[in-house]
């Protein structure tokens, strides 16, 4: 490992990897004077010689523990440890919005269990107390690995509380996974940018906050909008939002790439398609149905709490052995 054919610059503008990178540098500085001294003393040459091993060595430990820090650096950007859940009501009116909200509480109750921080970012309520739509940030290890094919459209059948009649209804409510990566290649014009700022709301609509540190943030060309409230300065609240937008941003990038090789796909399972109905709540017959894997699990209230891993565990398997539908987003199997 000669220093001619060994480039440190990119352990050294890491900060992680920096200080190896300098333990390396001088160890090569101490090599260079023990190979002088030999040249000047010949007969210290059998002992510099072992010195000369023993820095051969510690080079070849540090450039491993580098190469780690890397190589799992890699692995995080694939799979960042943060992410941001958001749940939407969809059709079935203040229903969707109480199981928007019961989606949220399932997701919190996972995470819990996983020991993962969770945090809201963002709540906007409906009349009767359910989640119009809610963001949360979530951070763990693999968090994003094993919420990934989360995000679509969840479906419930169930009689309302509200419904005095006893009539099922069918209601849905979407969910969002978004990866917060630290690197990106995306670069966004300040001109493209709506920001604007307000008193964060507490539950009820009540002002909690006599200070405008909410910000929400509009994306102009594609028109989307985030916000975020949760924060107690507006400076960290912008700093969320932004790395919302750009996570949303670059979803939105990968789906509309997903969507161009759709056809050659065989399984479109976590193509991050947030239109495609992938599971269905039936409270009844007290079984969700995942659509994409045919699969379905009974105990609901259990689920609901938050015991979602054997389906998360079920859903990871059928991807890693390529063993998913065709038919992806297909109807309850026994309605």
């Amino acid at each position: 490992m000669e220093p001619s054919n060994f480039d440190l610059s990119k352990y050294k503008e890491n900060n992680k990897t920096r200080f190896l990178a300098e333990d390396f540098e001088r160890l090569l500085k101490e090599e260079i004077e023990i190979k002088d001294i030999i040249a000047k003393e010949p007969s210290m040459k059998e002992l510099s010689e072992e010195e000369l091993e023993t820095i051969e060595k510690q080079k070849k430990e540090i450039v491993i523990q580098m190469e780690s820090i890397l190589k799992e650096e890699e692995v995080e950007e694939e799979f960042p440890n943060e992410i941001v859940l958001e749940v939407r009501a969809g059709a079935g009116g203040e229903e969707a919005s109480l199981f928007a909200e019961s989606l949220a509480k399932m997701y919190e109750g996972y995470a819990n269990i996983e020991g993962f921080e969770w945090r809201p970012v963002d709540e906007s309520q409906s009349q009767i107390g359910g989640f119009k739509e809610a963001s949360f940030e979530v951070r763990g290890r693999d968090v994003y690995k094993k919420l990934r094919y989360e995000t679509g459209v969840h479906r419930v059948q169930r009689i309302p509380a509200t419904e005095k009649s006893g009539r099922v209804h069918t209601s849905t409510a979407s969910v969002a996974i978004l990866p917060i990566r630290k690197k990106t290649k995306l670069e966004i014009k300040e001109s493209d940018l709506l920001i604007e700022t307000s008193r964060s709301g507490g539950k009820g609509g009540q002002n909690v906050n006599k200070v405008e540190t909410a910000v929400r943030i509009v994306h102009k060309p594609t028109g989307i909008e985030v916000r975020s409230t949760s924060q107690r300065s507006q400076l960290k609240n912008k700093e969320m939002a932004m790395s919302i937008l750009f996570a949303k941003l670059e979803a939105l990038k990968e789906e509309t790439e997903n969507k161009k090789f759709a056809k050659d796909r065989k399984a479109q399972i976590g193509t991050g398609d947030r239109s495609e109905k992938i599971r269905t709540y039936n409270y009844l017959q007290d079984r969700i149905t995942d659509h994409r894997i045919k699969e379905s699990w009974h105990n609901l209230p259990q689920i609901m709490f938050g015991n979602i891993k054997p389906i998360i565990d079920a859903i990871a398997e059928k991807v890693e052995s390529g063993n998913v539908s065709e038919n992806s987003s297909g109807e309850d199997l026994e309605d």
